[in-house]
């Protein structure tokens, strides 16, 4: 299976990918990675920060996007090279949050393209934006 070539893409084209947030993904991603930070798995603690709850890791939303762009824009065989990210709201347990991924920018004879990606929850606050740079397959 092979993704989008370069020649197959064009500037607005769009592709999203949605997931509930879940105890398990939060748990597995505090696994994988090593990050059991209190805010993400005490509740006693977390009930006791600005977000008066424990919050799912930023870095596990922003993991909808690396979907969306190995999956499906471009998808499989891209390279990724660079992501920019802001963190603009909490992402909590049992919210569904939708990764959206649209072309912005593309240099055809670096074989590059640039998309602007927005994570928002289901109530359509973004929880997260920024840009990605990627090299499509060829």
């Amino acid at each position: 299976m092979i993704g989008l070539t370069i020649d197959k893409i064009s500037i607005g084209q769009n592709a999203t990918m949605s997931k509930i947030i879940t105890e398990a993904d939060v748990a597995a991603f505090a696994e994988i990675t090593g990050d059991f930070n209190p805010a993400h798995m005490d509740e006693d603690f977390a009930k006791n920060t600005i977000f008066k709850g424990r919050i799912a890791h930023g870095m596990l939303a922003a993991g909808l996007i690396s979907a969306v762009l190995g999956m499906h824009l471009p998808g499989p065989g891209s390279i990724y090279m660079k992501q920019d990210l802001k963190f603009t709201a909490p992402v909590r347990f049992g919210d569904t949050i939708t990764a959206t991924v649209t072309v912005k920018e593309m240099l055809i004879e670096k074989n590059r393209i640039t998309l602007d990606c927005i994570v928002t929850n289901q109530d359509g606050t973004a929880v997260l934006s920024g840009e990605a740079l990627i090299m499509p397959p060829k």
